[in-house]
């Protein structure tokens, strides 16, 4: 996988909304889309050396900036808040256009990456920060774990513990969750946020197993909630020990997230682990949702406390309103630029 941002042309002037930086981005979002559908749809695009795009595909967001040049009323069109333990140039904060680039093999990510910034290039977008990411294969569900519908299993980040546990997982809860339902501009879309995070992978290693379970409030094992029951049992934040403890910590990563808490709605999320180098490794964190708040209630709340904190640094951070599916007929972007 690699995700990419940039800034389109004149983004530094930005015009009225319905001006004249909306109808640029519009047409020249419509043509990516062009690009993007003979790189994913047909075998023999000379961008990918004779590979065929098997399950290549492209996810395409724009951000807040180009968002507001329409109609600053709409979703997707506030910038995201700076949060603590943040280490970033302007550069990687922010951005116009993401693009996410994934596919199984990963030769075909890197020719199609290259392909499309080389599009971009020549319709003077600028990039802004860049990063590779990967996700160990996830097991087939094993016995016990029908309440995630056959479902693969959440995968392993870097420390170790499965991510991506607490998710909207049927069709009704991704409606309810994730897919935006109305202006009929963005309708079929969602609000995304990506933020990289360097961990410091070596320090929480260094733990014994018990000290990372307490931080993380699950067992490393298969994930299951320190208050009891297997891994799909749902979070007891009430439940305590025969001394009176929380089982779950107070500042456990999974107590201090869980929506219980934070009074928000339910993100999907897909992390990828990235390593820049030995001092330079993390999550690339990425999360769907209706409404920027329920990133930005999670995470203020994870800022006031989190056992987990301390490990992390954020080094680029953004928000885009992810496209709706688009076709030859019915342009990328289409809804929302006409």
């Amino acid at each position: 996988m690699t995700l990419s941002v940039h800034d389109l042309p004149g983004a530094g002037h930005p015009d009225t909304p319905g001006g004249d930086f909306a109808r640029r981005s519009g047409r020249l979002v419509a043509e990516l889309g062009t690009r993007v559908l003979t790189l994913t749809t047909q075998d023999g695009d000379a961008a990918l050396g004779g590979l065929p795009p098997g399950d290549l595909s492209v996810t395409v967001g724009v951000g807040p900036r180009v968002v507001a040049a329409v109609d600053s009323d709409l979703p997707g069109a506030r910038e995201l808040p700076g949060f603590a333990r943040e280490e970033m140039p302007d550069s990687a904060r922010g951005g116009d256009l993401m693009i996410q680039v994934c596919a199984s093999d990963p030769q075909v990510v890197t020719l199609a990456d290259g392909a499309l910034r080389a599009w971009l290039q020549e319709h003077s977008v600028a990039p802004r920060w860049t990063q590779q990411g990967f996700r160990h294969p996830a097991p087939p569900a094993q016995p016990g774990q029908g309440g995630r519908g056959g479902q693969r299993v959440p995968v392993r980040n870097l420390l170790g513990f499965l991510d991506g546990i607490v998710v909207p997982r049927t069709g009704r809860e991704l409606d309810q969750e994730v897919w935006l339902p109305a202006p009929a501009r963005v309708r079929g879309g969602t609000v995304s946020v990506v933020r990289r995070l360097r961990l410091d992978v070596a320090r929480f290693l260094a733990q014994d197993l018990a000290q990372q379970e307490r931080a993380i409030g699950r067992r490393r094992e298969d994930g299951a909630p320190l208050s009891g029951g297997g891994p799909d049992a749902p979070m007891d934040l009430g439940a305590k020990s025969p001394q009176g403890r929380y089982l779950v910590p107070a500042m456990a990563h999974a107590r201090r997230a869980h929506p219980g808490g934070t009074g928000s709605g339910l993100m999907l999320r897909r992390g990828y682990s990235y390593a820049n180098g030995p001092e330079d490794r993390g999550l690339l964190f990425i999360c769907f949702q209706r409404e920027l708040r329920t990133f930005v209630a999670t995470q203020q709340r994870l800022d006031d406390g989190d056992e987990l904190a301390s490990f992390a640094t954020a080094t680029a951070s953004g928000t885009f309103l992810v496209l709706p599916g688009f076709t030859g007929a019915r342009p990328l972007g289409a809804p929302l630029f006409s």
